[in-house]
């Protein structure tokens, strides 16, 4: 049992109100791996330039994260620079160089053929199908997109939408691919181009969940001091996706509670710089900040009928 992930991993240049670190581990295989590998082995599919520093490989070097799908080309690793807002809820991005990412195009190991989760990060829609292409029976199939594949692969992106079985996509991509204002509408509309749920991330927010016959929301848990957003969603997918492998069956309650665990791993995400806020997640921690949301959310009915006297 495992996880598949094929996505980007990079070097960022990030400057946040908190302050500024240059050529940080980033990407969204590394986010996505380092928050699920908690809940399950992680096979990291993705590119990187004989750059690549040692350090940045020692920090994806982790216990259930294998690094055999870690292809080193000739040549620089993608780097990615950006400034937040003050109030951290937008961003400005500074340069993208696709480098050797832009000749990415995933191979998968046997072994990583046989994993029955997979996780198609925001990446080239022609690209996720042809990884789907080379899995033998992937049970669950999800997917995460971004605006640029949404203006320029419409067509394309469509066609990978039919084959995914939960999408994870942010309220402004959720729009942008409906056309629909509200997001609750957009998630409807969602389902009815493949996906049977859809998870939308809504930052310091948190997340809702939609699906034929389910609706569940749950906030964000609460942060003091948040460092660095940069990654954010990425943590939240692989902390849904982990926990939703690991719990095996795709129910209602399960949903629910993946979405819980996705909140969590971001919440680690926004403490630190890079992936360093990750390093904070153990056991412990996810589970006391899971049965904080828990409390945060618990309530009771049972004296409505006394107050509406």
């Amino acid at each position: 049992m495992g996880i598949a992930v094929v996505g980007s991993i990079g070097l960022d240049t990030i400057q946040t109100p908190a302050g500024r670190v240059h050529e940080v581990l980033g990407g969204s295989a590394a986010y996505f791996s380092l928050a699920a590998r908690h809940f399950m082995p992680v096979s990291v599919v993705a590119v990187v330039g004989d750059d690549f520093p040692r350090e940045a490989r020692a920090l994806l070097d982790q216990p259930d994260v294998d690094l055999g799908g870690l292809e080193v080309q000739e040549g620089k690793t993608f780097r990615w620079e950006g400034v937040y807002s003050d109030d951290m809820n937008t961003r400005a991005t500074i340069r993208t160089e696709l480098n050797v990412f832009e000749r990415f195009d995933p191979q998968l190991a046997q072994r990583t053929r046989s994993l029955r989760n997979v996780f198609l990060a925001n990446i080239d829609p022609v690209l996720q199908r042809g990884v789907l292409e080379q899995l033998d029976r992937p049970r669950l199939v999800l997917a995460d997109t971004m605006n640029y594949w949404i203006r320029n692969k419409r067509d394309e992106l469509m066609e990978t939408l039919k084959r995914v079985r939960i999408l994870i996509i942010n309220e402004e991509e959720a729009r942008e691919v409906t056309g629909e204002a509200l997001t609750h509408k957009a998630a409807r509309a969602i389902l009815s181009l493949g996906p049977e749920t859809v998870v939308i991330k809504q930052g310091e927010h948190g997340a809702f969940l939609q699906g034929p016959e389910v609706f569940f929301t749950c906030p964000a848990y609460p942060i003091e001091t948040v460092i660095d957003p940069t990654g954010a969603g990425d943590s939240f997918a692989g902390g849904f996706v982990g926990a939703l492998a690991r719990m095996t069956r795709v129910n209602d309650h399960n949903l629910r509670r993946a979405v819980v665990y996705g909140c969590v791993l971001a919440s680690f995400a926004v403490e630190g710089f890079g992936v360093s806020g990750l390093a904070h997640a153990n056991r412990d921690a996810i589970l006391a900040r899971a049965e904080a949301i828990a409390d945060m959310t618990r309530f009771s009915l049972s004296d409505t009928a006394r107050i509406l006297r």
